[in-house]
């Protein structure tokens, strides 16, 4: 299997779990449960990542 390449880039579309919690300062357990509510799950083949964008309008209706 090949290793996945990693793009830096400032505004990204989605993340996996571990640019997820960076993101959020927060563990794991806790990035998901985020993640669940604000529908943010992107699957593609066996790779999961999560949508930045709904992740911060989640947040952002949150914080109201």
């Amino acid at each position: 299997m090949r290793k996945t390449t990693e793009y830096k880039a400032e505004n990204r579309l989605t993340v996996d779990i571990e640019g997820l919690m960076a993101m959020l300062s927060c563990g794991e357990v806790t990035a998901k449960k985020i993640a669940d509510y604000a529908e943010a799950r992107v699957i593609i083949g066996r790779r999961v990542l999560y949508n930045v964008d709904k992740i911060k309008k989640y947040l952002d209706a949150m914080a109201v």
